[in-house]
């Protein structure tokens, strides 16, 4: 499958503070927005908001 820049690689970076991160891919016609995911992070031992970093 060829990459293509309406699906590009991003990466979330947790609100906590403690900087742990998700690598993910996302679709900019349908979130053009900064991608936010509630995941886990195993520093602070719960689930938080991940946003989208540039």
């Amino acid at each position: 499958m060829a990459r293509t820049t309406i699906r590009p690689v991003v990466t979330l970076r947790s609100t906590a503070g403690t900087g742990v991160t998700y690598v993910t891919r996302k679709n900019r016609r349908n979130d053009p927005d900064r991608l936010v995911l509630r995941k886990y992070d195993p520093v602070a031992g719960e689930h938080v908001e991940f946003r989208e970093q540039r």
